[in-house]
């Protein structure tokens, strides 16, 4: 009886000891966190994302974590202004687009604030066109070009929404150089601004995502409405990690077609273009690390554990978590490749 109570009692401070560091890195943490983001809608990726985190988070680190959709402007100015930790941020690819981009409001990330985790991926970025269009593919967009035709592009200027507009740019340059000159943009708002520019034949072909937009490709062709994907701009390595049914009417092999190899857009001559829309925190430069630590900690344990990924799957989004110090370095080589093709294609104007 005496062995087997020392037994338990063994076991259980085993198991106690091993509890330990998370406890610790918890008690190093605020009791209510504000994770603000970068979009003000509550029903958008970046919304469904970091709901799915704080939830995750705050279960396996016994805290209250509100996530509060307030926009960039806002966001950026608050978790400036929190050197506390009670406020981090979660974002997108825009974060340092927008800087890029040159657009008011957006400073440097990598200079102004310590990179957190990644924690998915909307494989979703898309263009499209109208379904009676001519273009079957970017190879005839790009021969249009080279061919003297003005191709209108329907953008959401400064940010992830252009960011495909400028690789096909690049890529008309590269190809057929001074082409690129009838790649141009018709600069909207919203999705539904997008969408409207095609209806209205403002636009030639639009940005999109396979989200928000796949339900109009699977109209009938004689509907005015009708759109055809012709570029998905993600890694096939990203898309391969989708549902196999994909999503709607339009399934994973499907959408493999419209992205690399099979459409290509080159980069430089040799490799394409590709871009995952991934979504990462952003702490205040002067906040404690032990909550950074603590987190990425945290995520660790969640995502080994692997019932998130089935959650973010579930959304079509693809996990993708990386610990702050790789998440930075592959952040900042992203930054450092789309910085190149917006310089060159800035360049002679």
């Amino acid at each position: 009886m005496n062995i087997t109570r020392r037994t338990l009692l063994a076991a259980a401070s085993a198991v106690a000891l091993l509890a330990q560091p998370m406890i610790a890195q918890a008690q190093d943490l605020p009791r209510n966190m504000r994770l603000v983001i970068g979009s003000k809608s509550t029903g958008g990726d970046t919304y469904q994302a970091s709901a799915m985190v704080a939830d995750a988070l705050s279960e396996k680190l016994g805290i209250n974590i509100k996530v509060d959709a307030v926009g960039s402007s806002e966001a950026f100015k608050v978790l400036s202004r929190d050197k506390r930790g009670t406020t981090i941020m979660m974002f997108h690819d825009q974060a340092y687009l927008g800087h890029l981009y040159g657009v008011t409001g957006y400073d440097d990330i990598f200079a102004n604030y310590n990179i957190g985790p990644t924690v998915a991926i909307n494989p979703g970025n898309a263009y499209l066109v109208p379904a009676d269009s001519p273009y079957q593919s970017m190879d005839d967009i790009l021969q249009a070009a080279a061919d003297g035709t003005r191709v209108r592009v329907a953008i959401q200027p400064g940010g992830v929404s252009e960011i495909g507009f400028s690789a096909m740019k690049n890529a008309a340059k590269v190809m057929n150089p001074g082409s690129e000159e009838n790649i141009v943009a018709v600069n909207t708002g919203s999705q539904s601004d997008k969408n409207q520019a095609m209806w209205d034949d403002l636009a030639d072909v639009i940005n999109g995502s396979i989200q928000g937009n796949e339900q109009f490709t699977q109209l009938p062709a004689d509907d005015e409405k009708a759109m055809r994907f012709v570029w998905i701009t993600a890694r096939p390595e990203t898309l391969e990690q989708a549902p196999e049914a994909g999503m709607g009417g339009t399934s994973r092999d499907e959408m493999l077609k419209h992205a690399s190899p099979e459409t290509s857009v080159t980069l430089d001559g040799n490799e394409d273009f590709t871009f995952d829309k991934e979504f990462f925190m952003l702490f205040n430069k002067d906040m404690d690390p032990a909550i950074s630590e603590a987190i990425d900690a945290a995520l660790t344990e969640i995502y080994d554990a692997g019932d998130i990924q089935t959650r973010q799957k579930e959304a079509f989004f693809i996990p993708n978590f990386l610990p702050s110090d790789e998440a930075k370095a592959h952040l900042q080589a992203k930054r450092d490749t789309y910085g190149k093709v917006i310089e060159q294609i800035s360049q002679g104007n």
